[in-house]
């Protein structure tokens, strides 16, 4: 699911073991809401360029963007689904959306700890 340790998903809800209904139900809420987070806020530079020249290594990256601004310039998308991206662009509020997603990763660890708990409780 993730590319680099520690990238997102690690990140978010860490390294416990999730593996009740509960669980999985508070995960894909967290997932949800980290699509929009990391589509539409975070700015990602990609790799442009990479020369080698004997032991070093210089690599060239574009200007930061988010993956939604890449999309809009994207010569091959339409305009109806650019409307759609910044409508509902107008409607996030980053810190809202942060700290609903920190709430719900504290309620997933919760549960986790809690079953961990009662399984090692005698």
């Amino acid at each position: 699911m993730e590319q680099k340790n520690w990238a997102r998903v690690r990140e978010l809800v860490g390294y416990l073991r999730y593996d009740t209904a509960a669980e999985l139900d508070k995960l894909n809420e967290i997932w949800e809401l980290d699509r929009v987070f990391t589509n539409y806020l975070l700015p990602q530079q990609k790799l442009i360029e990479k020369q080698r020249h004997r032991a070093k290594v210089t690599k060239k990256h574009d200007a930061p963007s988010t993956p939604r601004q890449r999309a809009i310039r994207h010569e091959t998308m339409r305009k109806r689904a650019i409307i759609q991206m910044n409508a509902a662009f107008k409607q996030i509020k980053p810190a809202a959306l942060s700290r609903h997603i920190l709430a719900l990763t504290a309620q997933l660890e919760a549960l986790a700890l809690a079953k961990n708990q009662r399984i090692s409780d005698p």
